[in-house]
């Protein structure tokens, strides 16, 4: 078994673990002074080269690597958050659905059991968890619409942000819009954003076990 050889078998194994056929180009480096252990160990190539693929198969064995990464869709994506509890604070949740307006589709939803926190770090969670969704998909505009004014105000700096369990969050949503060319972040009536409140309700509904679930 030659260099080529193992190559082509790591590939396999990579196939193997994935169930699909992917264009995967691997190039194994090993260093001077572990190339001349193994030699020690396995003065035979085909020992040798057997024992690497067994090594790396089992590493792989342990590890999840997710191949299947989402379009790139890029364009304007409108995205729609909500987060609620029921007791402020109580037991809360946050929703999310991200939509692709010229093809009036829905690309991905997203609804999530959080434990028990206020609305308006429900709110702010959900803001985090639709961003970090929408990012994936390379948006040139993003739209984030919710309706909680209050959190509208203070990501567009409207209002500040005085409560210290707010302002961790608060940071990480300026660190995420970062990663949009444009952003804008619109207050909309709850009427408007019955998708993304369906789905905390629903979350909710569930949180005698709580789970996340993505569609």
């Amino acid at each position: 078994m030659n260099h080529v050889d193992v190559q082509v078998e790591i590939l396999t194994v990579l196939a193997r673990k994935h169930k699909q056929h992917h264009n995967i180009h691997i190039m194994v480096r090993i260093t001077a002074s572990l190339e001349r252990k193994l030699q020690k160990l396995f003065p035979r190539v085909r020992e040798r080269d057997k024992f690497i693929i067994d090594a790396i198969e089992s590493a792989l064995s342990d590890v999840s690597i997710d191949v299947d990464q989402p379009e790139s869709i890029g364009g304007t994506l409108h995205l729609f958050t909500d987060g609620g509890s029921r007791g402020n604070p109580g037991h809360a949740a946050i929703g999310c659905v991200l939509e692709d307006p010229q093809k009036g589709e829905i690309i991905r939803e997203h609804y999530e059991y959080i434990g028990e926190e206020t609305n308006n770090v429900a709110e702010y969670r959900a803001v985090i968890e639709g961003l970090k969704i929408a990012k994936r998909y390379h948006p040139n505009r993003l739209i984030s619409y919710m309706d909680s004014q209050l959190i509208e105000r203070q990501l567009n700096g409207q209002y500040r942000v005085k409560m210290p369990a707010l302002k961790k969050y608060f940071e990480e949503i300026q660190e995420l819009r970062l990663s949009f060319p444009s952003i804008e972040f619109i207050h909309i009536p709850r009427g408007d954003n019955f998708k993304a409140d369906a789905l905390v309700n629903k979350a909710l509904d569930a949180h005698a076990a709580p789970s996340r679930n993505v569609k």
